[in-house]
């Protein structure tokens, strides 16, 4: 429910701003998510007894070096409206905006055995002309006995299971016999 809200205040966001005015918003709206998992912020935002104009006045004062008439007016609607839980769904929202308008990602490769940079670099490459993206892949160490890259983003993965292999070739010589 909360993807969805922030999604519509993203979108009116991308309706107002350049790409450019829309990264620093995204910065700004990420350093507010990181506030909201500290406890003490959380405790002032969400609680009823503090004046709403308080609330303004507290966020305003975090955004206020943006200077966007477009980020303060969202500030006030949120409070008005009493949405201000939907500021760290509205951070990850103006992520995966900004990475649509540049067509560029970030994903993951698992794997139980280490891969080197010159390889993420290279299958990054290879999957980035293949989605017609930029990609960027990070090495994740985990217990998967194979390999597998996974953009989230983008709705991809793709992996290669060592016992799965082990598995298909066994299954292709038994038929050839």
């Amino acid at each position: 429910m909360e993807a969805m809200i922030a999604k519509r205040y993203v979108k009116a966001l991308a309706g107002v701003m350049d790409a450019e005015a829309l990264a620093n918003t995204k910065i700004l709206f990420d350093a507010l998510a990181d506030a909201y998992k500290e406890k003490e912020f959380s405790t002032v935002i969400n609680d009823p007894e503090i004046d709403d104009t308080a609330k303004t006045s507290l966020l305003l004062a975090i955004v206020e070096g943006a200077k966007s008439e477009a980020v303060n007016n969202l500030v006030k609607l949120l409070v008005e409206k009493r949405r201000l839980h939907v500021i760290p769904a509205i951070a990850e929202m103006l992520r995966l905006e900004l990475a649509q308008m540049n067509k560029t990602y970030e994903g993951k490769v698992y794997s139980n055995s280490a891969v080197d940079a010159s390889t993420l670099e290279a299958l990054g490459n290879d999957l980035g002309r293949k989605m017609d993206a930029a990609i960027t892949l990070a090495f994740v160490e985990s217990e998967y006995n194979g390999i597998k890259v996974e953009v989230e983003d983008l709705g991809v993965e793709v992996s290669l299971s060592k016992s799965r292999m082990n598995a298909q070739l066994i299954e292709h010589i038994l038929k050839a016999i």
